[in-house]
């Protein structure tokens, strides 16, 4: 059976043209646990364009695997790339929010209400720019939408507008051969079956009916012009699907014929082809650079834009519209007879685009056959719509051991049940440290600890003492909580007020209210050795005096041998008196620093004044030797810098004052002159 086993999976499998050997023997399975691993998907997503040639081994690769999103793939490329799709990050976001990852098939419905293109995220490194803007734009939609979304959603954020056909079920159907070893399962995709097909028996013989067998190669022919497309000069003859994919500016449609055809290579090796029937693409500049999204959608969010771009945008729409809507109509009787129609429009543009409604229109929203890719997509190409049909009808073949998928699945099962019997023993224990709810009694003491630590940080020493004999309190009145970390150092009146360095309140509640000194706090000492001043000290033995030896166990108290109160004044007096006296001669020693200070200020000053004073006078007289200017050296050196006219205006007003002189000096000589005679 080892020898039939490799000879059966010497190539791989196509749905439609099984061999009789496993056709015969095939059987429905079931997985309870992690479902099987693809070993030999059709072709990664990184990897060049296919043609219709269908590969004749399949080497052996590295597998890998998304524990967040449950996804497994066969290459480190494959994964890389879903790392980088919007799946992915959404699940992060999910896992960061502490909710549950969505499935792909999830996923993508949460997509389809969002007015974006998800083409960019699935993308090639040489793929324009603003296509690849468009997947953050997506997910930041996505995101955006689903936080504005009320409580009643469901626990993934999305509330669907109507139940979705096979919602839940995975997107594989598992079959098994005795031909295989009983590790080995073959997957074949739901989105092939309709529902009545899927259920019990109906499946395998529904699989036996839509056999097929390889058309000759003459009923094809293949050009260099289609990259190795092998396409139909004819109309359909046979069974066929529909496929189209629209997103991003960017449309690719084609009608491909189920029944295969085979040729025989030069080392007599058969390969078998598909047969496309029709197909087109078309590409126009609707997407907005490097901000993602159609312009009708932009102009919806945020009014019509008045920009070149824009309109070129808005054009490109109504045309890109036009053009698929006519190939559409052209392809009509093709789309009617196609066993299956598979579609991916991402957005409320896209899809109006292709189901409408619109007159004459030729997809419908309600037809039973209409499908969506159960795997992700890349841009809108002729070659992408091949991989996707290659991958839709090649048989997946796993080999996953069971009894290991069995343990896994209880061992996780197990850690669910472990996880949820800590997290309900936690609560239990949560509940049972809250503190129970206060009493009147406790309420009533809270309300006391306020008022009183409040009069007591104001020094208010009678406040407190009418407060105690008017509320019936013992002048030793614990704080309430006890427990509380602020009571801990300081637990009743007498400690709070030696520990503020209060006299007069320790002195009134020792001497008046009567307050036990020997009463330990939390830390286990007493009100005087929270004292910090003398002051406080010495109220403490003042009270001793006052009160006697026999009122307290003054030693317990840690209070030395008491002393008067005229004494106690005394002494503070005395300190006070040389604290003042200390602050006199230090204002002196300041004044005098200062005073001298200015002084050496007023010698500088003046100083400088004298050296300035003494400068100013020698430089006022002429200098010993120097030539006196000419007349015209001064006229010349005053018209520096002036215009001609200015020069002339100002040589004009010289020349009026000179012979003003003049006649002034002759009128005084002719006067003195008559008066002499």
């Amino acid at each position: 059976m080892s020898d039939k086993s490799q000879e059966l999976r010497r190539r791989p499998l196509y749905v439609y043209d099984l061999p009789r050997e496993i056709l015969d023997t095939l059987q429905t399975k079931s997985f309870t646990g992690t479902e099987p691993v693809v070993e030999n998907s059709t072709q990664e997503l990184n990897d060049p364009p296919v043609t219709q040639e269908e590969i004749s081994e399949n080497p052996n690769k590295t597998k890998t695997s998304c524990s967040l999103c449950s996804a497994s793939y066969q290459t480190v490329e494959q994964q890389r790339l879903h790392i980088k799709s919007d799946w992915h990050g959404f699940n992060l976001k999910q896992k960061l929010k502490g909710l549950k990852p969505v499935s792909e098939s999830e996923f993508e419905k949460l997509v389809e209400d969002l007015d974006e293109s998800i083409s960019g995220s699935e993308l090639s490194s040489s793929e324009e720019e603003n296509e690849k803007d468009a997947s953050g734009n997506v997910l930041t939609t996505l995101l955006k939408k689903q936080a504005k979304l009320s409580n009643g959603d469901d626990q993934y954020g999305h509330r669907p507008k109507k139940p979705k056909r096979g919602s839940g079920k995975p997107p594989l159907m598992w079959f098994s051969s005795p031909l295989l070893p009983s590790n080995t399962s073959l997957g074949i995709y739901r989105a092939l079956f309709t529902e009545t097909e899927q259920v019990g028996p109906n499946t395998i013989e529904t699989l036996r009916l839509k056999q097929l067998s390889p058309s000759p190669a003459k009923t094809s022919q293949l050009s260099p012009s289609n990259k190795g497309v092998s396409t139909s000069t004819s109309g359909p003859k046979g069974p066929h699907i529909f496929l189209c994919m629209i997103g991003g500016g960017h449309f690719a449609g084609m009608v491909v014929s189920l029944t295969p055809k085979t040729n025989k290579k030069a080392n007599g090796i058969e390969e078998r082809q598909a047969i496309v029937l029709a197909h087109k693409t078309f590409h126009r500049y609707t997407t907005r650079r490097k901000q993602g999204g159609s312009q009708s959608a932009n102009d919806s969010a945020k009014g019509a834009a008045h920009s070149a771009g824009a309109g070129i945008r808005r054009y490109n729409e109504v045309a890109l519209e036009a053009e698929i809507r006519a190939l559409l109509a052209e392809w009509k009787d093709m789309i009617k007879s196609s066993q299956l129609i598979f579609t991916r429009a991402s957005g409320q543009t896209n899809r109006r685009t292709l189901f409408g409604p619109y007159d004459e229109q030729v997809l419908h929203h309600h037809d039973p056959r209409n499908r969506s890719f159960p795997f992700s997509t890349r841009r809108a190409t002729q070659a992408e719509l091949m991989r996707a049909f290659v991958e839709l009808t090649r048989v997946k073949v796993s080999e996953v051991d069971e009894a290991a998928l069995t343990a896994a699945a209880t061992a996780a099962a197990e850690q669910q049940e472990e996880a949820k019997r800590n997290e309900a023993v936690h609560k239990a224990n949560s509940k049972a440290t809250l503190q129970p709810k206060l009493s009147a009694e406790d309420e009533s003491a809270v309300f006391h600890t306020t008022q009183l630590q409040a009069l007591i940080r104001r020094s208010k020493a009678p406040a407190v003492l009418s407060y105690l004999s008017k509320n019936a309190l013992s002048p030793s009145f614990p704080f309430y909580p006890p427990w509380s970390q602020a009571h801990h150092h300081a637990s009743t009146p007498l400690h709070l007020a030696a520990s503020i360095n209060s006299p007069a309140v320790v002195l009134g509640l020792l001497t008046k209210a009567g307050a036990d000194p020997s009463i330990l706090n939390g830390e286990h000492r007493p009100a005087f050795d929270l004292a910090g001043e003398r002051g406080t000290r010495d109220a403490f033995r003042v009270a001793r005096k006052e009160l006697g030896e026999e009122k307290w166990n003054w030693g317990a108290a840690h209070v030395p041998t008491g002393m008067t109160k005229e004494k106690a004044e005394a002494r503070s007096e005395r300190e006070r008196t040389v604290v003042e006296e200390i602050e006199v001669e230090r204002r002196a020693a300041e004044t005098e620093k200062l005073k001298k200070a200015e002084d050496e200020e007023n010698q500088a000053k003046n100083a400088s004044e004298e050296t300035t004073r003494k400068n100013k006078k020698a430089t006022s007289g002429r200098a010993l030797g120097a030539v006196e200017k000419t007349g015209a050296e001064k006229r010349e050196e005053e018209g520096r810098g002036l215009s001609v006219e200015m020069r002339a205006r100002l040589e004009r007003e010289r020349r009026a004052r000179a012979a003003e002189e003049r006649i002034r000096r002759m009128e005084g000589g002719v006067a003195g002159g008559g008066s002499g005679r």
